[in-house]
């Protein structure tokens, strides 16, 4: 990966979300045409690319056109099949590889990797069967019960109290591999954005401050509103992750905070949610640094210009009116603050909880720009 890609040249993204279209558009501003490899027909990204190939992500044909026009390919979501990784990388440079990638798939690999980096978690089991809920350590309960594998924004996870509960929602989930974790009372939960190049260069974004809602992002505020000794913790301990993965590429580490103590929850081996302010708010933002990656070129600064929280806008936002049938929201409601920036995914069909878009705010303090954020929920019918 010494020889940088030139402008002009095809990168390749294995995904058809959001995040690949922001990185689609990040690249056609450096210059380059982009290819997506991706399934869907409602793509996000694949209507800005320059080219789709509209099949599976197992398909070895379709990848094998990509890697024959593409320099390089990079993913936009963690659950792209390693073999898949695995096969593009004997035909070209691919970011991240495999190996980072198969990690942070899995809960109990993460778990185990983020342990043995030296970085706390909170208190969990391995759960491959039902003896291993009866066998759990009492103070486990109650918990939350997670599936290894497959899930996000609050999918595949279980609240449960006790062991009758947890083995319910056990069969409930598949009995699939799992992972019992004690439910903590949090102070906050943070996340930090790393982008690491082959050479071992890496720079990180401001600590976030997030929250969720019905286990999806909500709102994220940067700089986090901690103590400067708890940020320093938080980024030192992303890049301790980033470097044991040998990660190349854009990665971000989740963690909680409880009880004033630093625990990771999960990586997330691409650009975040909680990173889409770096569009708006910083000298480079993280969908770019992800193109510089991967065509061998710097990284950029990823200096902070000016405070920001950025708002998740869910698809429910189209069923507010009550007409029972999905009504596009009124967007001047957010653009009419002069330091919102509104941005759509191009999503054809709003679903409650799908993500359709996001907005950021700036302001000459976190407090500032929440203030506004709060008035632009009200506005559009959501919750404040």
């Amino acid at each position: 990966m010494n020889e940088s890609i030139p402008p002009g040249s095809w990168l390749g993204l294995l995904g058809g979300g959001q995040l690949g279209r922001m990185f689609t558009m990040a690249a056609q501003s450096m210059g380059y045409r982009v290819c997506v490899l991706d399934p869907g027909t409602d793509s996000p990204a694949g209507d800005v690319a320059d080219r789709h190939i509209r099949t599976d992500y197992l398909d070895q044909l379709g990848l094998f056109e990509l890697a024959s026009l593409c320099k390089g390919v990079t993913t936009e979501f963690e659950n792209v099949p390693a073999r898949s990784l695995e096969f593009l990388a004997s035909h070209v440079r691919v970011t991240p590889s495999a190996s980072a990638v198969a990690i942070a798939q899995d809960r109990i690999r993460e778990k185990d990797f983020l342990r043995r980096t030296n970085i706390d978690t909170a208190p969990y089991a391995v759960v491959l069967k039902t003896d291993d809920l009866d066998a759990a350590a009492p103070t486990l309960l109650p918990g939350i019960l997670k599936v290894a594998r497959l899930g996000y924004d609050g999918k595949g996870q279980a609240r449960v109290a006790d062991r009758e509960e947890a083995r319910a929602a056990f069969a409930r989930l598949g009995g699939v591999p799992c992972v019992l974790e004690r439910r903590l009372a949090l102070d906050c939960e943070l996340s930090v954005v790393v982008a690491r190049t082959e050479s071992g260069d890496a720079v990180t974004w401001p600590v976030a401050e997030n929250v969720h809602a019905r286990g999806i992002l909500d709102t994220s505020m940067v700089p986090a509103r901690v103590e400067p000794a708890l940020a320093q913790e938080a980024t030192e301990a992303t890049l301790r992750v980033a470097a044991g993965l040998d990660y190349v590429g854009v990665l971000c580490v989740e963690f909680f905070v409880a009880g004033g103590k630093l625990l990771a929850n999960e990586m997330a081996p691409r650009p975040h949610n909680s990173g889409h302010y770096t569009i708006d708010a910083c000298v480079t933002s993280q969908f770019e640094q992800q193109v510089r990656v991967l065509a061998g070129l710097p990284l950029g600064a990823a200096a902070q210009h000016v405070p920001a929280v950025m708002c998740n806008l869910l698809g429910d936002l189209w069923f507010t009116r009550g007409a029972g049938r999905p009504v596009e929201p009124d967007w001047t409601r957010v653009l009419r603050h002069p330091a919102a920036k509104l941005h759509l995914y191009g999503k054809r069909e709003a679903r409650p909880g799908r993500k359709m878009g996001h907005a950021t705010v700036l302001g000459a303090s976190v407090d500032e720009a929440l203030a506004v954020v709060t008035e632009i929920r009200r506005d559009l019918g959501g919750s404040d």
